[in-house]
């Protein structure tokens, strides 16, 4: 008895950790859109920004991903060529497209909006996979988009007193690029995962995306990156570490805690998170249609996962 009582204790702490993990994870990833607003206010182009994101966080990947031995579940013996093709177009896709369109986005509309937005991803992943992969859609899930979307409309039309239209539907539009990039990337990442392990994928596919970012700024750079005001390169170090590297690993260890989808239903804390942190330090106000519009989506995200899962 004293046997199961201390497995169960070790279970639980498990439990408790991975969550915990999870819910930080969450927190993070959703202080990024505040991080990049509070740059903005600096007059710094977009690509500028995503150079010195990359550019902090990327050693961080690269070491990572060549040190790494936690590669449980991997298959090294089985991966090809075709594999490497496919890890460079979803890191292209992830991570460098989505984060692209992120930030571009971020540069009309509220951190809360954008957040919000960008939280549709697991919608477009069950309407890919129909369309493309002819998974059915089940009533729950018909009733999940149609709550997804609905307060996603709300919440637009909520944000409408406080921006431009114009500002809203091309920001909105940007977001949504985003979302649908990296629901591309989740829908293509599943069948490589198992091949290379998590963490080693991930910092590969960064690491991919990183070199794209880069080339992006040589190319396209309109401003010496050395020569920006001191605290651009502060909060692109915080982005970088806080909002980028630590939640990334963070999330990787949750998930191999709790499993894939008790992570994801934590993780709906996201959007929340971020209206909190937009309130306190950008001084973003909410009203009470866009919260319950913020709600109207979170329940929709839910039907999903525990659909999924």
């Amino acid at each position: 008895m004293e046997q199961i009582a201390d497995t169960a204790a070790k279970i639980n702490m498990r439990q408790v950790l991975g969550a915990f993990m999870v819910f930080l994870s969450a927190v993070c990833f959703s202080s990024k859109a505040v991080i990049v607003k509070l740059a903005y206010q600096y007059h710094v182009d977009t690509i500028s920004l995503l150079t010195l994101r990359m550019a902090f966080s990327v050693p961080v990947f690269v070491v990572t991903g060549f040190f790494s031995k936690s590669n449980k579940g991997a298959q090294s013996g089985s991966i090809s060529s075709k594999d490497y093709g496919w890890l460079i177009l979803m890191g292209f896709i992830g991570y460098y497209l989505s984060s692209l369109f992120d930030f571009l986005g971020l540069q009309y509309i509220s951190a809360g909006l954008e957040r919000l937005i960008l939280f549709v991803y697991p919608t477009l992943v069950v309407l890919f996979s129909y369309l493309f992969l002819g998974k059915p859609i089940y009533p729950k899930q018909y009733i999940a988009l149609g709550l997804t979307y609905a307060g996603v409309l709300l919440v637009l039309l909520g944000d409408v007193h406080v921006e431009s239209r114009a500002n809203i539907i091309k920001g909105g539009l940007l977001v949504f690029a985003s979302a649908i990039t990296y629901a591309s990337y989740l829908m293509g990442s599943g069948q490589l995962i198992p091949k290379f392990g998590t963490v080693r994928f991930t910092s590969y596919a960064m690491t991919l995306a990183a070199l794209g970012v880069f080339m992006h700024y040589l190319i396209a750079g309109e401003h010496n990156i050395m020569a920006l005001p001191t605290p651009v390169y502060w909060y692109s170090f915080l982005m970088a570490m806080v909002a980028t590297v630590a939640p990334a690993y963070l999330l990787s260890e949750g998930i191999r805690l709790v499993g894939a989808g008790n992570a994801s239903i934590i993780a709906s804390i996201g959007p929340i998170s971020t209206i909190l942190l937009a309130y306190v330090f950008l001084d973003e106000r909410i009203s009470f249609i866009q919260m319950m519009g913020t709600l109207i989506v979170l329940a929709g995200i839910l039907l999903i996962t525990l659909r999924k899962n």
